[in-house]
């Protein structure tokens, strides 16, 4: 069992260090607090070619595993850029990634190209107002009419709608009480039509740059060949998407958390009170090693998952329990950043208070803490399901 990154990979990380580096705390500070999304920083990792690193070679992308994605989107939020720079390509590594298993070759040639070269973005529309995590009860209707269907319904923290120009749509074909288990619904990924899709933005407690929508649906019109696999199936389709997404959650939220404590071992180095450094008071340190030590851990389990789910093993449990663990060690990381500044980390120009407000996103999507321990619980330990 080696715990080592090979020379690719560590040339993964020094290139994406170096690429974020113009784009340092003061950018990020200024986008969270104006808002706007950063093209600048999405069309650099474009041209640089890493928005396919998951992607097969034959259609522009690096064919690489979801370890190489985990290292990449880990380095990211770790030189500072957080949850904000991870969310501003998150979908790119995964979202598509049903189309590449499913998709025809007509399809994969005509979607994901420009996808990787950065000329498309696309957001992903699953979750609705009344179904939250329970996507099985999806209410947005797909109807079909002949070579074509038309969608109508809500979709609900939709992240980039505002910049987007395709979607990936989960909406249902065939009623509820006319199917069973989890059929009924269908997957599509199609162009963006803002004369169908009405997108109002969340206002939102961090992550300004990234922006957070609901989306109105009025009469949708998808054609037939931006369906994906089966019509009704669609359900089935998407499972495959998720562990790679809590993967990835997962090393993002540690690159997070990396961040705020680096600043937070900085500062306790650098402040000076009762004539030592602050650093020196095991109130202060052993927090933070602490904290150390939960990343350590969280980032064994998210490499674990990922090199399970590169070997093509059954990796669930691993996947929950990264992004889980990931986002806990997040927390506690970005909240002992604050208290290790103190009155300090409540000012912006520090940085951590941005930190702790994005560490809550990984804690609450894409799926909730509770219902990853129902699931440990369930699956692993074999206990009666709870819900």
């Amino acid at each position: 069992m080696d715990f080592k990154l090979s020379d690719d990979q560590h040339q993964i990380v020094n290139a994406i260090t170096r690429l974020c580096a113009p784009f340092d705390a003061d950018y990020w500070l200024q986008k969270d607090t104006e808002g706007g999304f950063p093209h600048d920083f999405h069309q650099a990792l474009a041209q640089a070619g890493w928005l396919g690193i998951a992607m097969p070679p034959a259609y522009g992308g690096a064919g690489l595993g979801i370890t190489e994605a985990a290292l990449m989107m880990h380095t990211i939020a770790a030189t500072g850029a957080g949850l904000s720079g991870a969310s501003a390509v998150h979908m790119n590594i995964f979202g598509l990634h049903p189309a590449v298993v499913f998709g025809t070759d007509e399809q994969k040639s005509r979607w994901l190209p420009p996808l990787i070269a950065g000329q498309d973005k696309a957001c992903f529309g699953v979750t609705e107002p009344d179904s939250g995590l329970n996507t099985l009860g999806l209410k947005t209707k797909a109807v079909r009419h002949g070579d074509h269907y038309r969608v109508s319904g809500q979709k609900l923290w939709i992240s980039t709608a505002q910049v987007a120009n395709r979607i990936l749509l989960l909406a249902r074909t065939t009623p509820q009480d006319q199917c069973s288990g989890t059929e009924g619904l269908s997957l599509f990924y199609t162009a963006l039509d803002r004369t169908a899709i009405a997108v109002h933005e969340i206002p939102k407690m961090g992550r300004k740059a990234v922006d957070s929508n609901q989306l109105f649906i009025d009469d949708l019109r998808i054609p037939v060949e931006d369906r994906i696999g089966e019509e009704g199936r669609g359900f089935q389709y998407i499972l495959h998407g998720l562990n790679p997404e809590r993967i990835l959650i997962g090393a993002e939220a540690i690159g997070l958390g990396r961040a705020a404590l680096a600043r937070a071992a900085s500062y306790a180095k650098e402040r000076v009170v009762f004539n030592r450094p602050i650093g020196q008071n095991q109130s202060i340190a052993h927090p933070l090693a602490r904290n150390w030590m939960e990343l350590e851990a969280a980032h064994l389990m998210v490499h674990k998952a990922a090199s399970l789910y590169d070997a093509h093993q059954p990796c669930a449990a691993e996947a929950n329990a990264a992004k889980y663990l990931g986002a806990e060690a997040c927390w506690r990381a970005c909240e002992n950043a604050m208290f290790t500044h103190g009155g300090m980390g409540y000012a912006k120009e520090y940085h951590v208070e941005r930190y702790l407000r994005e560490a809550w996103i990984p804690r609450l999507a894409p799926v909730s803490p509770q219902l990853i321990l129902c699931f440990i619980a369930e699956k692993v330990l074999g206990l009666p399901k709870s819900y």
